[in-house]
C-alpha cells in the first residue's frame, strides 16, 4: 500500500508529513523552503511510494479563499505534475493555531515552535484527511 503526504503550504516555508505504510497515523516529517517544495516532495514520492498527496487549503472562516488559497492551489498543480501523485486539497482552517497549542503544551519553546509548527500542521491536515477516508 502506498503512503501519503501533506502539505501545510506557507509563503516562506511548506510543511511535510508522511503517513504509515497502513494509512492510518501521521507523522511531522520535515520544513523545507517554498522555493524547494516541489523537488524535496519529488524525492519523497519516489523514496517512499507516495500515492497521495493532501495539501492543505487555508481558507478564511466564512471559507472564502484568499491570495494564500490561490498560491495553495498553484503548489498542487505544480505537485501533480512533477509526481504524477493524486492531489487532494483539505481544508486548513486552524491547523496552524492547533499545532501551535500542541507544541507549547508540550513546552517547547518559542524558537523551536517556530521551527516545526509547519510540519505539525501538515501532520494534522494529513491525520484528518487519513481518518476521513477511513
Amino acid at each position: 500500500m502506498s503512503r501519503s503526504l501533506g502539505v501545510d503550504y506557507g509563503t516562506k516555508r511548506v510543511g511535510l508529513a508522511i503517513s504509515d505504510s497502513l494509512g492510518i497515523t501521521a507523522r511531522p516529517l520535515s520544513v523545507v523552503p517554498r522555493s524547494a517544495a516541489v523537488d524535496e516532495v519529488l524525492n519523497l514520492v519516489k523514496e517512499h511510494d507516495i500515492g497521495t498527496i493532501v495539501v492543505g487549503l487555508p481558507t478564511g472562516l466564512s471559507g472564502d479563499e484568499g491570495m494564500s488559497a490561490s498560491e495553495a492551489r498553484k503548489l498542487a498543480d505544480e505537485l501533480g505534475a512533477a509526481t504524477g501523485a493524486e492531489v487532494i486539497l483539505a481544508d486548513e482552517r486552524y491547523t496552524s493555531r492547533m499545532a501551535e497549542d500542541a507544541l507549547l503544551e508540550s513546552g517547547m519553546k518559542r524558537r523551536k515552535r517556530r521551527e516545526n509548527v509547519d510540519k505539525v500542521a501538515a501532520a494534522i491536515i494529513l491525520q484528518d484527511y487519513l481518518d476521513r477516508t477511513k
